[in-house]
């Protein structure tokens, strides 16, 4: 850490992976992980962050996630195969399941792989992006542990069931979507928490089924949908093909990384198309330009200064990040000293032994 308060991204990921390592899972396999939460921090996501690296160590801990992960392929279809991951960690299967969906792609023109008994794997871009570097087109979705209530309902039975497409866009940084079917992720929810910030009003109802901006409330609560009935339809949607296409739990029988008790039981669908079955890559890349010109070409509205793509903020965080280094809240930097302390990582730990010394005593 520097003087100004910011944090090397490798410097991060070092420690991540000393602190997964710790665990028994496998160097290759801890510092994937590890790399998935400081490639969220990069792009600006700290709700997917290391903030919830002491969540997935605790589950790691706990059994209920296995570190050393055992997948099996439960059916072999040549572009469709099902994976059962077996309790193993999210990030770990899902970049599994993404390689061999390439694979299946480059063979079939198009590979389809469903993921069975996983976990929480983080951004889903990650993995959609992992295919667009590969000259495809990616869909991932994934369902996840309540926190939501069906449309006209106040009781948490539908997940946020994220789902995330990427392209290769020419000379551009990829076009990327990453989204949940709530109003907001519900990790920025904790993270509001975590920085004591109230939400915004529609984020979430209280349990009483009231709207509110207090963060704790949020949680003890219902996260809403976002566009009202239309997000909740599509996160049903979302349910139905990644846990019951994929054989694996649905609705409130999936349970999330907030919790160290149950397995997950979370399932995923991996979408990959080989563009070259549909065209030439070098054509497919300049009609994305032509796509992104248009887009950026049209008159702005009042109060914006400029258009952009899905994903490019992204990109332009990333390059920013890397450059200048990432700045933690103060809760994080708490939490992961007193993880090192827990995880004997202590001398992994990417800051300076005065702010090591003066986050101690907040988490002593």
């Amino acid at each position: 850490m520097t003087s100004n308060n910011l944090v090397s991204g490798d410097r991060l990921r070092d420690f991540a992976t000393a602190v997964y390592a710790s665990t028994g899972m496998p160097q290759a396999d801890a510092r994937l992980a590890a790399d998935t939460l400081v490639q969220a921090d990069l792009w600006g996501h700290q709700s997917h962050g290391v903030m919830r690296l002491s969540w997935y160590t605790a589950r790691l801990r706990a059994g209920v996630v296995k570190p050393v992960a055992e997948p099996e392929f439960v059916t072999d279809a040549g572009a469709v195969a099902v994976l059962d991951g077996r309790d193993g960690m999210g990030q770990v299967l899902t970049a599994l399941a993404a390689r061999d969906a390439i694979r299946r792609a480059k063979a079939h023109g198009v590979g389809v792989v469903a993921l069975r008994n996983s976990n929480h794997f983080g951004t889903a871009m990650y993995f959609t992006l992992m295919a667009a570097a590969e000259g495809c087109v990616a869909f991932l979705s994934t369902n996840a542990s309540p926190a939501m209530a069906p449309w006209g309902g106040r009781e948490k039975t539908v997940g946020t069931n994220p789902w995330s497409w990427a392209a290769p866009a020419g000379r551009h940084a990829p076009m990327v979507l990453d989204i949940a079917n709530t109003a907001v992720a519900r990790g920025k929810i904790y993270l509001a928490r975590q920085k004591g910030l109230p939400i915004p009003t529609g984020w979430a109802i209280n349990a009483d089924g009231e709207p509110t901006t207090d963060p704790v409330e949020a949680l003890r609560g219902v996260t809403l949908p976002m566009a009202e009935h239309k997000g909740y339809a599509i996160s049903v949607m979302m349910d139905m093909l990644s846990g019951i296409l994929s054989g694996s739990q649905f609705g409130k029988g999936v349970t999330g990384p907030y919790q160290a008790e149950h397995p997950g039981g979370v399932g995923h669908l991996m979408i990959v198309m080989n563009i070259e079955a549909f065209q030439p890559l070098q054509e497919f890349n300049g009609r994305m330009e032509e796509l992104i010109s248009e887009l950026k070409s049209v008159p702005l509205a009042k109060g914006f200064d400029e258009v952009v793509y899905p994903g490019e903020l992204e990109a332009r965080n990333d390059a920013r990040n890397r450059r200048a280094g990432l700045r933690l809240p103060d809760d994080t930097i708490t939490d992961l000293v007193d993880l090192a302390r827990k995880t004997g990582t202590e001398s992994m730990l990417p800051f300076d032994r005065a702010i090591i010394e003066a986050h101690q005593s907040v988490a002593g």
